[in-house]
């Protein structure tokens, strides 16, 4: 496992825009684990601007690669949290940013962070962040309710 990890690193290092299935919950929705696959690009700390929103490639220091959103920058660095969680990660510093998320393979079909669903959608789920265990308990809670009326 840690030599594929160096390996995409490597790859970012060279420029090379990558697919990768990432591993995990952390970023369901957005990601279904072991289906969708992530296109990520080298991130260039002198060209890229970090934004809120943006799903970004780095390592924990002294630790393992994690894909994440952005949910902040400030001068301390930048904090991050997946689309299936609600405790926020951070400071992360720039030079341990790899990779930007350019778009993802859902069933075969690219598509680009740029689309206007995908942005509407992961907007909306960033800003409602406090809300998420809500969220959560209402969708199983109708999924229950839809699973009995099934029987």
């Amino acid at each position: 496992m840690e030599k594929e990890k160096k390996d995409l690193e490597a790859l970012l290092a060279k420029g090379q825009t990558v697919e990768i299935y990432p591993q995990g919950n952390s970023m369901y929705p957005l990601v279904i684990p072991g289906r969708d696959r992530v296109v990520l690009a080298p991130f260039v700390r002198q060209r890229d601007r970090i934004r809120r929103g943006d799903v970004l490639l780095f390592r924990r220091k002294n630790s393992i690669l994690v894909l994440h959103r952005v949910c902040r920058v400030t001068q301390e660095g930048v904090y991050f949290v997946g689309d299936n969680q609600r405790v926020v990660e951070g400071p992360i510093a720039p030079s341990q940013i790899l990779g930007r998320s350019v778009g993802f393979v859902r069933r075969g079909h690219r598509i680009s962070i740029h689309h206007p669903l995908y942005v509407i959608c992961t907007g909306a789920w960033l800003l409602f962040l406090p809300l998420r265990p809500m969220a959560w308990k209402l969708l199983a809670a109708i999924r229950r309710i839809l699973g009995r009326g099934r029987k």
